[in-house]
């Protein structure tokens, strides 16, 4: 479905609403999200949780937007968007994030791109999906170079996936959009969405999400591989936070 067709499910009727007090500024420039729109912040994470409970956490990784909309749509436990969510996912999605400090590349053209599920693979064990190719290849090498310790914590983010986690990091940050953006790309901006994964060493837990992860012997001999590279490292142009967890798949 293309911009035009998504935004008659309501999107644009969204526009029509009074948002003027959504937005706060703070000293530090930091911007919030605040009033009725933090209000539907929450109903759009519950809905999006709903989706990712119906369809199955492993295909929520890859699921297409109108797949989303779609089971919303027909399904009575999960309900259709309102028009203040749908103007959320597409405000999250369209905006320029540079005024929150993120000042990454855009990876994907489309809000309702489409992932094949023949271009991707499931990783035993862990519930996640990478894509052929590349990616999948440098995954099987830092299995053999790294050992078995080391596993696959993230893959593929479809545009829904990357969505609920950057929702749920502004909800955890009590509408803190600016820093949320620092720690989650925006879902127009992730790398996971055409190639990157992150890994962690097995029994780990969150941890792996931290600069913990450096002080395993599994990050100590990954970034001896020549072929590895990190792709957010300290002071990173892309204002994201440092991230040794995260492969970059060049």
């Amino acid at each position: 479905m293309d911009r035009r067709k998504f935004l008659s499910f309501g999107m644009l009727g969204a526009c029509s609403l009074s948002f003027g007090n959504a937005f706060k500024k703070e000293p530090l420039k930091d911007i919030y999200l605040e009033g009725k729109m933090y209000d539907a912040l929450y109903a759009l994470r519950s809905r999006l949780k709903k989706v990712q409970r119906y369809v199955g956490y492993g295909t929520f990784n890859y699921i297409s937007m109108d797949k989303v909309l779609f089971y919303a749509r027909n399904v009575a436990s999960i309900g259709a968007f309102t028009k203040e969510e749908l103007f959320l996912i597409e405000m999250f999605f369209y905006e320029d994030p540079k005024k929150y400090g993120f000042y990454g590349k855009k990876t994907i053209d489309s809000l309702t791109t489409v992932i094949k599920e023949k271009d991707i693979v499931k990783i035993a064990g862990t519930g996640h999906y990478l894509f052929k190719g590349k990616p999948l290849e440098d995954y099987d090498r830092l299995l053999k170079d790294v050992g078995h310790d080391i596993t696959l914590t993230s893959g593929i983010r479809s545009v829904p996936k990357q969505m609920y986690l950057y929702v749920n990091k502004i909800l955890q940050l009590q509408g803190n959009i600016s820093a949320a953006a620092k720690i989650i790309a925006p879902p127009r901006y992730t790398y996971h969405a055409i190639s990157d994964f992150d890994v962690g060493k097995k029994g780990f837990g969150v941890a792996n999400f931290s600069e913990k992860f450096t002080t395993t012997q599994e990050y100590k001999e990954l970034i001896k591989l020549d072929y590895v590279s990190i792709r957010y490292v300290k002071n990173n142009k892309d204002g994201v936070r440092y991230e040794p967890w995260h492969i970059e798949v060049i």
